[in-house]
């Protein structure tokens, strides 16, 4: 038997709202940046086979994720783990779903992973397809926006792990073309993310058609709120672990603060980019992803730009050129703040300023994952001192807005200067300078200065949902115009 997994994605719009409840108790909370294990997979209870694949790709260590949550789940019990994105969670949970799975009867999977975005079903297949492959396991990705009747074949062909969107598995089960009374093993992934996005009604009719009570692990930034209401309704007595607090997503980062003037915040942004290597550029506005995108072009960047209006074809060309190292500047909306996993993005610019402190954390996630090191810079209006002030204090930090004009040398190598703490923009606005550097209003053209070409990244090419509920729903129920097949196989089950 082999293996198919290959997708392709569409455009869909959601608006996100914040869930609150009383919390959950954990255990002691470990540390991804302090945490130093000899431990190996194998004396996890990873099997050898997963291991030789692992190896073979050059992951050899466990992260803490993996070391506290792998061995209850090996065991068979529920899990409930609170970590944030780019720890690892894809391999805590997808090791032992591999182990779990046998083969599964046709439209009757084993075992499902439930994610909120098509392209986090991406990431996580394109992350397991290799030792679903050494298992002898077939995994496919499912979600809206693409052509349905291609998955409907897939289901048809006999599918052993499903990684689904809730809208277009519920689509799928309401027409009777799968079932998931069979399911023995079940994954929720960024359960925040679905509870913010509206998707626990639809994660529940999913689980409730679900024969007996199979082994279900929970995986989230944070575990309260709807989340916590999932936890006691879908989980028996689950193994509890956390790997992340509220401030730890940002301790391996180095954070800037620049105060601009609103007319040289396009020359600021292209001189940071200029000096990067892979630069993310978050705008509030898809018109704005546009505009900002020609306007740092017309700097001499080679830029692109990602939002939820771009046809999947050009999303997909614009991330495929952003990963390769061909363009090196991507102009992203909140499309881009959850699931893009691009490896090598030093510098994740805020040009504008998030909505909230979990937006300026799910953003400045796109860098430093993995225990790598990035640099986040927010660029501050005068008039927006209060709004970072508040951001900032939601996030744990204190550091100072410093004002600066396009011809400040800090701009070149901003890690290396070190930013000082106290939130303070002196009197005077954004007119520091320490001499030298660009023309006023003119970012360096100079080959010399101009980003570094291609580079050897891994990444999910794929888009995300933003907008309105009523845009998704359509996206959920096929209408609009595929794109791409969302499967692609290597051989047909005999």
């Amino acid at each position: 038997m082999s293996l198919f997994a290959r997708k392709s994605t569409s455009t869909a719009t959601l608006e996100v709202e914040e869930a609150v409840s009383a919390p959950v108790a954990l255990a002691p909370a470990a540390s991804d940046d302090s945490f130093e294990s000899s431990v190996t997979f194998e004396e996890l209870g990873v099997p050898r086979d997963l291991v030789q694949v692992l190896n073979a790709r050059g992951i050899t260590a466990p992260f803490p994720v993996q070391v506290l949550t792998i061995p209850d789940a090996i065991a068979g019990r529920d899990v409930s783990g609170k970590a944030k994105t780019g720890s690892g969670k894809t391999l805590a949970f997808g090791l032992p779903l591999l182990m779990a799975t046998r083969t599964a009867k046709k439209r009757r999977p084993a075992s499902i992973v439930l994610v909120p975005t098509r392209e986090l079903a991406n990431q996580v297949a394109d992350e397991l397809a290799p030792l679903a492959e050494a298992r002898g396991l077939w995994i496919t990705a499912i979600y809206g926006g693409v052509s349905m009747s291609r998955q409907i074949n897939a289901l048809r062909q006999g599918i052993d792990i499903v990684i689904a969107t809730p809208g277009r598995l519920n689509d799928l089960l309401e027409r009777g073309e799968m079932s998931v009374a069979d399911v023995q093993f079940v994954v929720l992934d960024e359960a925040d993310q679905m509870a913010d996005m509206g998707f626990l009604p639809q994660v529940e009719r999913i689980l409730k058609q679900i024969d007996g009570t199979p082994q279900t692990l929970l995986f989230s930034a944070t575990l309260d709120g709807a989340v916590g209401t999932l936890v006691r309704n879908y989980q028996h007595d689950p193994a509890r672990h956390e790997v992340a607090s509220d401030t730890q997503s940002v301790d391996s980062m180095e954070q800037r603060f620049i105060g601009v003037a609103s007319d040289e915040r396009i020359p600021v942004a292209a001189r940071i980019c200029a000096g990067a290597t892979r630069a993310l550029v978050f705008v509030r506005t898809t018109h704005g992803a546009d505009r900002i995108a020609k306007q740092l072009a017309a700097e001499g960047l080679r830029t692109a730009a990602i939002h939820g209006r771009l046809s999947q074809a050009k999303r997909e060309r614009a991330l495929a050129a952003f990963s390769d190292g061909d363009t090196p500047v991507l102009v992203a909306t909140n499309v881009a703040a959850r699931g893009l996993h691009v490896d090598g993005i030093d510098v994740v610019i805020h040009f504008d300023v998030p909505d909230d402190h979990k937006t300026y954390l799910h953003r400045s996630g796109r860098t430093a994952r993995a225990g790598e090191e990035g640099l986040v810079v927010t660029l501050v209006l005068p008039e927006q001192m209060r709004d970072v002030a508040q951001i900032q204090k939601d996030a744990g930090l204190d550091l100072a807005i410093v004002p600066m004009r396009v011809d400040d040398k800090r701009l070149l190598d901003l890690k290396a200067w070190e930013a000082p703490a106290g939130l303070v923009w002196p009197s005077g606005g954004g007119s520091s300078s320490q001499g030298g550097g660009a023309s006023r209003g003119r970012a360096p053209r100079s080959a010399t200065n101009r980003p570094a070409g291609r580079g050897a990244v891994r990444a999910v090419r794929h888009g995300d949902l933003e907008g309105t509920p009523r845009q998704a729903a359509g996206a959920r129920s096929g209408r609009g115009r595929s794109t791409g097949s969302d499967v692609a196989y290597t051989r047909r089950r005999p």
